[in-house]
């Protein structure tokens, strides 16, 4: 496992503002994300991780005067440490299921996902689940992708492709070893973006959901303290150009990055707070 000290206030980005300094010393935050999860976290090249992510997390640190250690791991042990208190939160992704939401505390979402194929150019592209009659597909172990493909398995004939990894999951369509790779929105199109024989290619119908970050249930106080600066971060632009800059487009007005949505948590989900946001900003 690979650690990062990230010095929020010495990190910032040049469009930011200027570094909130702390008022009592305080612990570093802890979290985690998948290391392998491009353009979210991923490999650096002067060593480390960078992505959309960090960014984000940086910057609510750096807000909220502390300093950030990011930890790099496989997906399906983020949780199962953060629960064992090694992470007061996760800065990775994470989408936000009923399952979920019933043991772990989220934030509202700062961006929307939506399940994804990414196939192999020159395919037979996807029109309906049923063209996926008796295919492989390619996951990332311990996700909602994973168990989309294991619910369907019976109905379609599907065979599920299981790696540790997105990145292994997406190669695995590029040699041919699986008929598509479901996952993320965002990451399928990243991956098609950085890879000439990857195609992103249909949208599974209504499964837009919060991209949000969990804490563990005890951890209320945190959580609202992160939101606040969330909302902060949304309300000046903050949220917005960060996802320009990782994703390529500008969001609109209907996209989570600009969306302040009532309460804390996402709404109508175990764990949500209905009291009003009042973030002091600035």
């Amino acid at each position: 496992m690979k650690r990062l000290l990230l010095a929020a206030a010495l990190s910032a980005l040049p469009f930011l503002s200027p570094p909130v300094q702390a008022q009592t010393a305080q612990p570093p935050l802890r979290c985690a994300v998948d290391g392998t999860f491009a353009p979210h976290a991923f490999p650096a090249l002067s060593g480390g991780v960078q992505g959309f992510q960090i960014d984000l997390f940086r910057e609510v640190a750096r807000r909220m005067g502390r300093e950030l250690v990011v930890d790099s791991a496989n997906f399906a042990g983020l949780i199962p440490a953060m629960n064992a208190g090694r992470y007061d939160f996760l800065c990775a992704p994470v989408t936000v299921t009923r399952e979920r939401a019933e043991q772990l505390l989220f934030t509202e979402g700062y961006l929307w996902t939506e399940l994804q194929f990414g196939i192999r150019r020159g395919s037979q592209p996807i029109r309906t689940e049923e063209d996926l009659r008796g295919a492989t597909v390619s996951v990332n172990k311990g996700t909602p992708y994973e168990n989309w493909v294991n619910a369907n398995r019976e109905r379609l004939n599907l065979t599920p492709l299981v790696f540790d990894s997105q990145a292994d999951a997406a190669q695995a369509v590029i040699q041919g070893r699986a008929r598509a790779n479901l996952a993320g929105n965002t990451v399928v199109r990243y991956t098609a973006s950085r890879s000439p024989q990857y195609v992103a290619d249909y949208v599974l119908p209504g499964t837009r959901l919060h991209w949000g970050s969990p804490f563990p249930r005890e951890a209320t106080a945190l959580r609202r303290q992160v939101e606040d600066v969330l909302v902060c971060m949304k309300r000046d632009g903050t949220v917005a150009r960060l996802s320009e800059r990782w994703f390529g487009n500008r969001p609109g007005p209907d996209q989570a990055e600009v969306i302040e949505f009532p309460g804390y948590g996402p709404p109508d989900m175990p764990g949500y707070d209905p009291t009003p946001q009042n973030p002091t900003c600035g």
